[in-house]
């Protein structure tokens, strides 16, 4: 399957929000999108996207798409976004928005902070200290599908 850039898919998911009249920030598209990549791997055995996927201080960040939105800093994405998925892939994201989607910005960082790819690859770094560790795909993979079968 041919990967479909992050940022067409964090497009995606930020007019999803926007057409419910739902606020999503920089900070919870982050965490939407390593969801969406982990889950992908696991139920798929295939990336989502190539992009990778860093262990920033406040969790799993795809660089290239924070500095996308990053002039919103913490506030909500208010650039109105168009968004052209095919629907295999909608079918997917909408399952990862259905599941996490609802959760606010905080609970996905606290979320991803308790789990092992980001923890592992954040390693004895001190909580606030910058890091750009990439999780790798066979950490997400191997969180993920243990989840799925166990």
């Amino acid at each position: 399957m041919k990967h479909i850039a992050a940022s067409d898919i964090a497009k995606y998911m930020i007019a999803s929000f926007q057409k419910k009249k739902k606020e999503i920030s920089n900070l919870k598209l982050q965490k939407l999108l390593y969801y969406a990549q982990a889950w992908h791997l696991a139920l798929y055995d295939a990336p989502l996207f190539d992009d990778k996927i860093e262990a920033w201080v406040h969790g799993p960040v795809v660089p290239g798409v924070f500095r996308e939105y990053k002039e919103y800093a913490w506030r909500p994405i208010t650039k109105t976004i168009q968004a052209l998925t095919p629907p295999t892939l909608a079918f997917h994201l909408n399952e990862v928005l259905r599941a996490y989607g609802n959760f606010d910005a905080a609970a996905l960082e606290s979320m991803t902070h308790r789990e092992d790819p980001w923890k592992i690859t954040r390693g004895t770094l001190s909580p606030d200290e910058p890091s750009n560790r990439v999780i790798t795909l066979e950490m997400m993979k191997k969180y993920f599908s243990a989840r799925l079968h166990g």
